[in-house]
């Protein structure tokens, strides 16, 4: 009883204590790069400082960097894309920076709004029920090749959603449920210990 609310306790604050520390270290690093100097500026020659000037240069960053990615998904900015993707092949960041990108894109992003419905698939085999979501009715050269009606699935893995594989079925072989997307998600992640009320 007492390690059962131990480690309830635990689960609790850790994400509290994780999103207080990436928070605090944005904070940190804005005020330490630039935040101090400025301040430091302001004491010697108007002899006053900026209180919580890390605050506000980390929220002028976060909209700088995020002005430059919109900005860059235009024809005119392209080049700022092709900067990004030299600096992403340079060793270890390659192998860094790709899942801490999806990992924030699924949870600022999540995929759901993407997913028309959700279904269940007899995958891989006859007698196993794989869970995924419908994404988009087939290409339609695929139907023709098949003389059947064709849906895209995207099976998710368990317990990060963020990688699975697509696969290709017909209408009839779907089972189409009844529960929203975001219930099936948190089942995915769950590894199954949550299913949708």
């Amino acid at each position: 009883m007492i390690k059962r609310i131990f480690i309830t306790g635990l689960a609790a604050i850790i994400p509290i204590v994780i999103t207080a520390y990436i928070i605090y270290g944005l904070f940190s690093f804005a005020d330490g790069i630039v935040g101090n100097y400025i301040n430091k500026y302001l004491n010697e020659y108007f002899s006053y400082e900026i209180p919580g000037l890390g605050i506000i240069l980390s929220i002028l960053i976060i909209f700088v960097i995020g002005l430059l990615v919109h900005i860059s998904r235009t024809r005119l900015f392209r080049w700022t894309a092709r900067l990004l993707r030299m600096f992403l092949k340079l060793p270890l960041i390659d192998k860094i920076y790709p899942p801490i990108k999806r990992i924030v894109d699924f949870l600022f992003f999540p995929p759901k709004k993407k997913f028309k419905n959700a279904v269940l698939v007899e995958y891989p085999r006859r007698g196993i029920y794989s869970i995924g979501f419908l994404t988009n009715e087939s290409y339609s050269h695929f139907e023709e090749k098949v003389g059947k009606k064709l849906y895209n699935i995207f099976i998710p893995s368990s317990p990060s959603p963020l990688t699975g594989f697509t696969i290709i079925v017909e209408e009839s072989e779907l089972i189409f449920l009844d529960v929203g997307v975001d219930a099936v998600i948190k089942m995915i992640v769950s590894g199954g210990l949550l299913n949708p009320q």
